[in-house]
């Protein structure tokens, strides 16, 4: 099945500490079926120094399961879920279901 998130979208958490947050998906994580997202579901760990960083507490991205997450509608930046179109030229693009508005080009 075509994956309905992808690295680059802006979406929209729907459940959590972070309702209502959106960010830009940095990393799929496709085995455990989650994803990360800048700026949400931040957590503080402790760093050990290294040669390239400093020892102390670091902020980072945690990642959140894809089923809390919804993609923003182009048009109005609100939760959509996504549906599929194949145009006339054979292309397979995704659709706002909110908007029909297309994601993909």
């Amino acid at each position: 099945m075509a994956a309905k998130i992808k690295k680059g979208d802006t979406v929209v958490v729907l459940t959590g500490r972070d309702k209502g947050k959106s960010g830009e998906v940095i990393q799929i994580l496709t085995s455990d079926n989650k994803a990360l997202v800048r700026g949400i579901n931040m957590v503080r760990r402790h760093q050990k120094q290294t040669q390239a960083q400093e020892a102390g507490i670091v902020a980072k991205e945690a990642p959140i399961h894809m089923s809390n997450l919804a993609l923003a509608d182009p048009k109005d930046g609100k939760a959509t879920r996504v549906g599929f179109k194949v145009q006339d030229d054979g292309t397979k693009v995704r659709v706002a279901r909110r908007s029909g508005d297309l994601i993909d080009g």
